[in-house]
């Protein structure tokens, strides 16, 4: 039987609990709303914290990514979400984020173009500008240190040549991979993309230090530069 939903969380079934099912059943057992009315711990007078949940996920359009990428001011839009649950939906999603991109951070060796690009979209899906990154490598391809150089706007962002390389030269670089998001989905480079690339690429060579690839990602796909034979 459903639990009825006007009626307060703890007024339900206790197999009906979001908590109680989860702790009994496993979370792989509970909905994406359910999940979140446990981040959410309690409703408001007219609506329960299963109620807030659902219009959460409505606002992210029932998918979980475009959730990741709704703001907490967005959040507190909703009737009864206020900035401390909001935060608490963002971090979740934030951790969600990390947990994706863990599996490179394990192990931190730039082998091929995949494993960089599986990385940068876990990284960068959630951003809806454009944002700049860096990988700075040592003598065994192991990441030594990764930056967001730059974030711009919608249509690009400016990646600065000088603060790259003072940060190579910091991090003791002797290699380092050029990242950055389209959120518009297309992964082809734009002209801009590539004088960006062969610029950094010239002036990187003043310093025996070697551009080993640019990889553009969106949530469609990834380009690399290096596989493309364009470095």
């Amino acid at each position: 039987m459903l639990p009825d939903k006007k009626k307060a969380i703890k007024d339900w079934l206790i197999d009906d609990r979001p908590r109680e099912k989860l702790r009994t059943k496993g979370p792989e057992s509970l909905s994406h709303s359910e999940l979140i009315a446990i981040l959410l711990q309690n409703g408001t007078h007219n609506k329960s914290a299963l109620d807030l949940a659902k219009e959460i996920l409505l606002l992210g359009k029932n998918n979980l990514n475009e959730l990741g990428k709704i703001s907490v001011k967005e959040l507190t839009k909703i009737k009864g979400i206020g900035e401390a649950k909001a935060v608490t939906i963002a971090a979740a999603m934030e951790l969600g984020r990390r947990r994706q991109a863990a599996g490179f951070i394990e192990k931190p060796y730039v082998t091929d173009s995949t494993s960089i690009a599986g990385y940068l979209q876990g990284v960068l899906k959630d951003y809806e500008l454009e944002v700049f990154i860096v990988l700075f490598l040592n003598q065994a391809n192991k990441v030594n240190h990764t930056e967001v150089i730059s974030k711009g706007g919608i249509t690009g962002t400016v990646a600065d040549t000088r603060v790259i390389l003072k940060k190579a030269l910091e991090e003791d670089a002797v290699s380092i991979v050029l990242c950055h998001n389209h959120p518009s989905g297309r992964v082809r480079p734009s002209r801009a993309d590539e004088i960006l690339t062969q610029k950094i690429k010239e002036a990187a060579k003043y310093f025996d230090i070697r551009v080993l690839d640019h990889i553009i990602v969106s949530e469609e796909g990834f380009y690399s530069f290096a596989d493309e034979g364009l470095l």
